[in-house]
């Protein structure tokens, strides 16, 4: 239970920063920035071949994660505007 509340926590930061980096901060609210970091860190883990999942969190599944999550946005803005902002 611990592991999961952490899990959102951290995916809720990872996403708002990523928000921040993206400019779409003002369009999200708590939920989907929560939805943005978690999906973040699957994308993240996935192209950069390690396994997050099962990793503790660190500084660097922290980027990862970051990395993942500002990638998904970016995708996000492309397909919505035709433009990554």
């Amino acid at each position: 239970m611990v592991g999961l509340l952490v899990w959102l926590v951290i995916g809720g930061v990872v996403g708002w920063l990523a928000s921040i980096v993206m400019r779409t901060d003002a369009q999200q609210g708590i939920f989907l920035n929560v939805i943005v970091g978690i999906v973040g860190a699957f994308i993240g883990g996935l192209l950069f071949g390690g396994s997050i999942n099962n990793a503790s969190i660190t500084p660097m599944t922290f980027l990862v994660s970051l990395v993942g999550a500002i990638i998904l946005l970016a995708i996000v803005n492309l397909v919505r505007r035709g433009a990554i902002r």
